[in-house]
């Protein structure tokens, strides 16, 4: 037996017990979230018109309950007179019933809208604080696929948590007002036990009571492990998206080196680790499924069966009955909630789960991290960045530079060549002052002025303009000195694409990115440089380009470049090596 097989082994009532408890949690840091939101005020009045709607439906259903008596009495009585009345009564409910309904949904769906926007809103400040997302992209898996919590899992999220909230508000209603219904007319039976006569009052109340809770509990036991399952399902989809996305991107790559075998292959596999679970979820689904559905076929008779004895004794007219009918299928309909439901339920609770532990890691990653070392940040006052027996530290692993003491200077030169598999973007960051986990000292000019300069830096949306002045206000750059920066780097025929807005990051080669990340360095003239696989993404033509940029107009900046390969002499004369190991 597989170990993921093993795991879905484990005794249903224990998979309860372990959800409960964290569901609790995260329903209330969900109701919290929102309740701290600048719209609490607007979702406090949608909340109240929905229920003060929810009432007057409730009002409702009960008039056109109690309009079956009158009704199937007149059928039963061949009243014709009678019959055309009830016929308009009828007209009355349900049109009010049409008003209260569309009204409901306006409701439910503006709650749905607003909800969204504010758990979007908050999430997204959460995650965009200043230095937060690029140490959660580093921290492990809890920083996997922040784009699909936001968007995709929150929508799925204020869906169902609406959908099912406003059910549930709806059901609860529904059952109070026509338990008492229910109790006023179905009267009582006596059951002869031995010697002894049992009267039960109101007995259509308990058998309604009964008839739910077997169903429910049914349904509790056999779907039991849909909650584990659709969690584990949405973090395999994760992967496969990143997957695909991952593919999307690099497509030019793939064709041009033949790898299309390969990587259907890697999808292949992701796929089917998304299928697995899928089956077995379709497994679950179709038991519960044997539950809700004979649950509802029995239904439909059951109450009838119930009330017969009253009826055929004399104690029910034909429409005092068919009102015992209806209040029983009101009040289990009620009380089945929780069985229709159940697969609804199971997908909301894993959502919420995802949802939750995705905020509360944003709020909490870098605290539960407390006892792991720092990397002490201070100040150098020579105007240096002094590096000290540095290390970074990543999920486990230590990456370290084999010096202890590096002096950069403004002018210098000096490459880094990654030697480990994770420890390159931890120790940019790190020398930016964004990742504290690890050891050792980074002394730093406190006016540092720096730059990254990447394989594939970020395009902001909108034009060529933008791109090149970021992270500046475009309009703070004169088109003369943009267009000699295009000169500068051989780009000079997109100076006419400047106002052009296009995806740039997906419209230019790796060669051509770099090349506007090197117009940008010009544009800014930074003193720090931070570089990341430049070498490996230029083309050979390129090379004495970007010697020459930086050997004169970027002469005085400090270039502190990272990669896989080592560098020309003459381009970064200086070599340390970063080399990993146990944390």
């Amino acid at each position: 037996m597989t170990h993921e097989a093993t795991k879905d082994a484990a005794p249903q009532p224990l998979v309860f017990r372990q959800a409960f408890a964290p569901l609790v949690h995260a329903l209330r840091a969900f109701v919290a979230t929102l309740w701290s939101t600048d719209g609490r005020h607007i979702l406090t009045m949608l909340t109240a018109g929905i229920v003060l709607v929810i009432g007057a439906t409730v009002g409702a259903q009960v008039a056109l309950n109690a309009w079956n008596r009158p009704f199937y009495n007149a059928i039963q009585n061949r009243n014709l007179s009678a019959f055309l009345y009830q016929c308009l009564v009828f007209a009355g409910i349900a049109g009010a019933l049409l008003v209260l309904n569309v009204a409901q949904a306006w409701l439910r769906e503006m709650i749905k809208l607003k909800s969204r926007e504010w758990l979007t809103r908050d999430l997204v400040a959460q995650w965009l604080e200043p230095g937060r997302a690029v140490r959660l992209a580093y921290a492990g898996e809890i920083g996997v696929n922040p784009d699909q919590r936001i968007q995709q899992d929150t929508s799925q999220l204020t869906d169902l948590a609406a959908e099912l909230g406003i059910g549930l508000l709806q059901a609860s209603l529904l059952l109070v007002t026509f338990l008492g219904v229910l109790w006023e007319l179905s009267g009582s039976i006596t059951i002869p036990i031995g010697s002894i006569d049992v009267t039960i009052p109101g007995y259509m109340v308990w058998c309604a009571i009964l008839f739910a809770a077997a169903g429910s509990w049914i349904a509790w036991r056999v779907g039991g492990p849909l909650v584990s399952l659709n969690a584990r399902r949405f973090q395999r989809e994760s992967s496969l998206r990143f997957a695909l996305v991952q593919v999307n991107q690099q497509v030019d790559d793939i064709a041009q080196h033949h790898r299309e075998q390969s990587e259907k292959e890697r999808l292949g596999v992701e796929l089917d680790s998304v299928l697995i679970v899928m089956r077995k979820i379709v497994t679950a689904i179709t038991r519960v499924t044997w539950v809700t559905a004979g649950y509802g076929w029995i239904s439909i008779i059951a109450p009838l069966i119930i009330a017969a004895p009253a009826y055929f004794g004399g104690k029910l007219s034909f429409g005092e009955l068919m009102m015992v009918v209806g209040g029983f299928l009101q009040v289990n309909q009620s009380l089945r909630w929780f069985v229709d439901n159940f697969s609804r339920i199971a997908e909301w609770g894993a959502t919420l789960l995802r949802v939750m532990s995705f905020r509360e890691a944003l709020l909490t990653f870098e605290s539960r991290l407390a006892g792991e070392d720092r990397i002490h940040q201070s100040a150098d006052s020579a105007g240096k960045l002094r590096l000290e027996n540095v290390g970074v530290s990543k999920a486990g692993e230590k990456a370290v530079l084999d010096q202890r003491e590096i002096d950069v200077t403004p002018g210098d030169r000096i490459h880094i060549v990654d030697k480990t598999r994770s420890g390159r973007n931890p120790l940019l960051a790190a020398l930016a002052g964004l990742w504290p986990w690890g050891s050792g000292t980074v002394k730093t000019p406190s006016d540092m002025a720096m730059m990254f300069l990447k394989r594939q830096p970020y395009f902001p949306p909108g034009s060529l303009r933008a791109a090149l002045a970021f992270p500046a206000d475009p309009s703070t750059l004169a088109d003369s000195a943009i267009k000699a920066a295009l000169d500068r780097v051989e780009l000079g025929h997109l100076s006419g694409s400047l106002d052009r807005t296009e995806q740039w990051g997906l419209q230019l080669t790796d060669d051509e990115q770099i090349r506007i990340g090197i117009a940008r360095l010009l544009l800014h003239r930074p003193s720090w440089i931070f570089a990341e696989d430049v070498l490996d993404g230029l083309t050979d033509e390129h090379h004495d380009l970007i010697k020459s940029i930086f050997a004169t107009e970027l002469a005085k900046s400090a270039v502190i470049s990272i990669g896989r390969r080592t560098p020309p002499d003459d381009l970064c004369p200086k070599v340390i090596h970063l080399t990993g190991g146990a944390a």
